[in-house]
């Protein structure tokens, strides 16, 4: 598809919504990590969904509450700190290697940040954006059958579809048998599909997103040891809720490409494995499958060497494939070395996916240190993206320029 790269800034900033003293109607309101209002307005309250989440429900009672650490920076070493001196941008650099787009994902909250966005709208680095949390379950279907795509509006991007995290309490506690769980996940895939069809590019004012026209319909199925994740979904239906949900958004949207995505799948073993023979399952079945997507949240110095290897098994199969998720953290404090291996590793990773026909692009997970899921999840790590907390290109821009050269 044919895309017009141009893209003014003044022009998104008017379709960004504004950040407001409390958040709307099962808007997030707190959360590991979160930075945006914590309060709700008239007639909702703020309640706790899991440690990363919390959502404006409605009811009057008094709120629930969450400790979000405040974000700390932990200073670089001493030692001189090296950064970037590439000028080529990651997409620019990506569409030369033949990959159909580099990205970012992103959220709501931080599209009031002036500077962050300026970084985010530009097209040489980034043609493609992911919604970290507006389009989940929690965000689009919060009761049953009220659907609300106020913030997923904003992207256009399908991430997820169907996850057993940062689910509405009706879904977890609502002991469904299987005939009625088999018919809620099919109204929400096919709800929440259909409601994107015909829009992943869009224009808006002199705006065009270059965006995937791709959906992670199922998210982590998985344990790390290749056994089925003990959720909802697969203990009240089994195996086939994966089938299930596909069907219901091809369905929904012919022409989009539907896939699942986990993460510990990119190094060879049994997570790996149950991955390859869920896929061949599901081809054998008739299910419509497109690709699969790694994550690829890795620490400095441990990429997986079998990476490149483990994505030519599925394209084998006729898949695509594509890195969703990536970011490369690190002990703190950085020092010029942990920086150095950073850009390496960066490097590798791209190069795998560059030396992989059927590899269509690659997503990290956000863009700078600032906004990094990161230090809130792994106590002293972090410093994960190839932009640091004052948007400062690192070594691992350089990196992630040369693995695609």
């Amino acid at each position: 598809m044919t895309m017009k790269l141009t893209l003014s800034f003044a022009g998104l900033l008017s379709i960004i919504p504004l950040a407001i003293a409390q958040s709307g109607a099962y808007g997030q309101c707190g959360g590991i990590g979160w930075t945006g209002a914590t309060t709700c307005i008239s007639g909702f309250t703020c309640t706790v969904g899991n440690p990363y989440y919390s959502q404006c429900l409605p009811g009057t009672a008094s709120p629930s509450t969450t400790t979000t650490p405040a974000r700390t920076t932990t200073p670089a070493s001493t030692s001189t700190i090296p950064t970037s001196t590439s000028t080529a941008g990651l997409a620019v650099a990506a569409k030369a290697a033949g990959k159909k787009y580099f990205g970012s994902a992103t959220d709501n909250p931080e599209l009031t940040d002036t500077a962050y966005v300026a970084g985010l709208s530009n097209l040489n680095d980034f043609m493609q954006i992911t919604p970290g949390n507006s389009m989940k379950w929690d965000a689009t279907e919060p009761s049953r059958r009220t659907f609300t795509f106020t913030n997923g509006d904003t992207f256009c991007s399908g991430h997820n579809c169907v996850w057993h995290n940062q689910l509405p309490n009706w879904v977890t506690a609502g002991n469904f048998n299987n005939a009625t769980l088999q018919s809620i996940v099919t109204t929400h895939c096919s709800t929440v599909v259909g409601h994107y069809k015909g829009k992943i590019s869009r224009t808006i004012t002199d705006i065009l997103f270059a965006l995937t026209d791709s959906w992670d319909v199922v998210n982590e199925p998985f344990n790390d040891d290749g056994t089925w994740r003990d959720d909802v979904f697969h203990t009240t239906i089994g195996d086939g809720y994966v089938a299930l949900a596909l069907r219901a958004a091809r369905a929904a949207d012919p022409a989009a490409k539907l896939y699942i995505n986990d993460y510990n799948i990119e190094n060879t073993g049994a997570k790996a494995t149950a991955m390859l023979n869920l896929v061949k399952s599901l081809q054998a079945q008739g299910a419509p499958i497109d690709g699969v997507g790694f994550q690829c949240h890795f620490i400095v110095g441990q990429v997986p060497t079998s990476f490149q290897s483990v994505l030519e098994q599925f394209t084998a199969l006729g898949l695509e494939v594509a890195i969703t998720e990536l970011d490369i953290r690190m002990t703190l404090p950085s020092t010029a070395a942990l920086l150095q291996q950073q850009k390496q590793d960066y490097q590798n990773v791209i190069a795998a996916c560059k030396n992989v026909a059927g590899c269509i692009g690659a997503t990290i997970w956000d863009y700078t240190d600032k906004y990094s899921w990161v230090p809130s999840t792994f106590s002293g790590q972090g410093a994960a993206l190839p932009w640091d907390e004052n948007l400062v290109k690192k070594p691992a821009y350089d990196g992630i320029v040369a693995g695609f050269a």
